[in-house]
């Protein structure tokens, strides 16, 4: 009851002193909003960098250089890994081409799992394909139409070619795949590959030599994706210690890792400075709200108010001002968010500034804390008023 008491009082006199108070909320405000706007431009510039290589697969993609020789076996155990969210053999990229009307088309396998082909249908068998989008702009094709793919050879000299018709299932975003593709069952691939080998093909009755029986086919090498961009780096170690050696983005990701860091350094030392200077502030103006309002203060002493009543009686106008402050602040950042977006953000989605629910409640805390603390700091002097002064004044 006392303490509802002591902040009705509070803001009765707050109110009183209006002009004072004015300046003491735009004081802090000077010192917030420039505070959030510096934060929102950090957060929402790394933010919408991370989220910008999160969302491209390519960032994950593990690419293996020179030739390999994994197994089927090894490359399904390397997809099981907690790291890996995909991992498919690869053929021969000699051999991974196909003739598709003039255009001749990049092989690539795929399988349930493939993070390119995210929510679209999975090729199956050797009669189903997905194009990237430069294919399809380029052979004028749609899903659901019917292609007449090509595969040549030489033997002895002369020149081969068999034929299948395969079926488009999707096409490709093209910042999903910006190249001339197609991805397919790893099947086909591997028909094409045994083709180019001389070798026959008979589930589509291709005719050739028979290939001889062997355990367990090699492949050169692997399309592989980590689970995220934190995984990319320990999985380029793991690879260097098999005597691997494989391209990534671990580069592009260390940047941007490093430009949050940075920029978390550069906001903290500004943010403590700013702080520093609000919390001397709040400091002076407690004492100097004490030195004024001795009078009232002295009177409130002789009517029973304990110095502890006193003390909060000076913190709660301090802690008024702070949070129509941050109000006022979170205002003001609205509106140099909205204006930074329209100016620097040409992609939708991004942000050039952003702030979450809960930056503005770590902002609200920290800024009543500091004033609470200052405010205490600075009203300790009501400890040496007494009730005689009140008297003396009536």
């Amino acid at each position: 009851m006392r303490i509802a008491l002591v902040a009705s009082l509070a803001w009765q006199d707050y109110r009183r002193d209006a002009w004072l108070s004015a300046c003491s909320v735009l004081a802090l405000a000077a010192v917030i909003a420039p505070l959030l706007v510096l934060f929102g431009l950090k957060f929402g510039l790394v933010s919408s960098l991370t989220e910008r290589l999160e969302t491209d697969p390519a960032t994950r993609e593990i690419i293996p250089l020179g030739g390999g020789r994994f197994s089927s076996a090894l490359i399904e155990q390397l997809g099981q890994r907690s790291d890996v969210s995909f991992a498919i053999p690869r053929t021969r990229q000699i051999a991974a081409t196909a003739q598709v009307g003039a255009r001749v088309l990049e092989m690539l396998p795929t399988a349930a799992g493939d993070p390119l082909l995210d929510g679209l249908p999975i090729p199956k068998g050797l009669d189903q394909i997905v194009l990237s989008h430069t294919a399809a702009e380029r052979l004028a094709a749609r899903p659901g139409d019917l292609l007449e793919a090509r595969f040549a050879r030489q033997v002895a000299g002369r020149v081969e070619e068999q034929r299948t018709r395969v079926q488009v299932l999707a096409v490709l975003p093209l910042e999903a795949f910006p190249r001339d593709g197609l991805f397919a069952d790893l099947a086909l691939l591997e028909a094409a590959e045994d083709y180019r080998d001389g070798g026959a093909v008979p589930a589509l009755g291709w005719p050739g030599d028979e290939m001889s029986a062997v355990e367990q086919r090699v492949y050169p090498a692997f399309r592989l994706y980590a689970r995220s961009l934190a995984d990319v780096e320990p999985l380029r170690v793991y690879f260097a210690g098999q005597n691997l050696l494989v391209s990534t983005q671990a580069n592009t990701i260390a940047q941007v890792q490093s430009l949050s860091r940075n920029l978390s350094i550069v906001f903290w030392i500004i943010a403590g400075l700013a702080l520093a200077g609000a919390f001397a502030a709040m400091l002076a103006g407690a004492l100097a709200a004490v030195a004024r309002k001795r009078r009232e203060l002295s009177v409130l002493r002789l009517l029973g108010f304990s110095t502890a009543a006193l003390l909060l009686f000076v913190m709660v106008q301090a802690l008024y001002s702070a949070g129509i402050a941050a109000v006022l602040s979170a205002g003001l950042y609205g509106l140099a968010e909205t204006g930074l977006n329209r100016l620097f953000v040409q992609v939708p989605g991004e942000h050039a500034s952003h702030l979450l629910a809960r930056h503005y409640g770590v902002a609200l805390v920290a800024v009543l804390g500091v004033s609470a603390v200052a405010a205490a700091c600075g009203g300790w002097r009501v400890a040496r008023i007494q009730a005689s002064e009140g008297i003396r004044d009536v």
